[in-house]
Parts: C-alpha cells; structure tokens; sequence
C-alpha cells in the first residue's frame, strides 16, 4: 500500500526551527518529485516547495523563500524541510505529497498524488 507520512512537527517560539521529514513507502517514492504544503484552520492549501527526483532544483513559494528550505536523501527515502525564522503564521499542517512526475511543474503548487495525514507546527509567544 502506498503510504507518504510525515514528521518533524512541534511547538516552537517565534524566530525558532524546525526540520520536518517526509518519507514514502509501498511505491518508488525516490524517483518521483516532492512537494511540501500546509494549510492553516479556515485557509486554502498552500505550496510552499518542491524538490526534484534528485534534488538538482527547487522552486519556493513567495511567501517562504529565504526561511524555508527543502532537501532530499533518495539514499534514505527523505525528503526535509527546514522551517527557519518561525512566525506565528507559519501555524498550520504541514503535508507533503509526491507529485506524479520527477521534476517540479508549473502547477506543483496545486497538485500532489500520495498525500500524508500531516504534521502540526505550532508557532507561539
């Protein structure tokens, strides 16, 4: 069965970090580019980055690039993210999802194949 799981979430103080790790499992989760997304309680879905098969280019979204930052160990069947400069706003559920080909669309940011159940960051004074 293929499964897509999350972890790494927590409660952390603004200005603090967090590295989340997603990993794949019953399905080539290494040859497939990975995106991460979260979403927040009465908001829309949101993508926030996306890595390659092997790892040879990103794309971020806007409102995270600078403090967020994803990798990958295909060694490993890892894929991180690092949360840096944690604000409060960054509260959400953060998911990550394989996409359907190996590198990152145009649309990565709307679409994802296997989905985790999610990791919860909160960020508090």
């Amino acid at each position: 069965q293929a499964q897509v799981k999350e972890s790494g979430g927590g409660l952390v103080q603004p200005g603090g970090s967090l590295r989340l790790s997603c990993t794949g499992s019953g399905f080539a989760f290494d040859t497939y580019a990975v995106a991460w997304y979260r979403q927040a309680p009465g908001k829309e879905r949101e993508g926030l980055n996306c890595i390659t098969r092997n790892g040879d280019w990103t794309s971020n979204a806007d409102s995270v690039r600078g403090r967020f930052i994803i990798s990958r160990e295909n060694a490993n069947h890892l894929v991180y993210l690092q949360l840096n400069s944690l604000k409060p706003e960054d509260t959400a559920t953060y998911y990550c999802a394989n996409l359907d080909t190996d590198y990152c669309p145009s649309s990565w940011s709307r679409v994802g194949h296997y989905w985790g159940q999610g990791t919860q960051v909160t960020v508090y004074s």
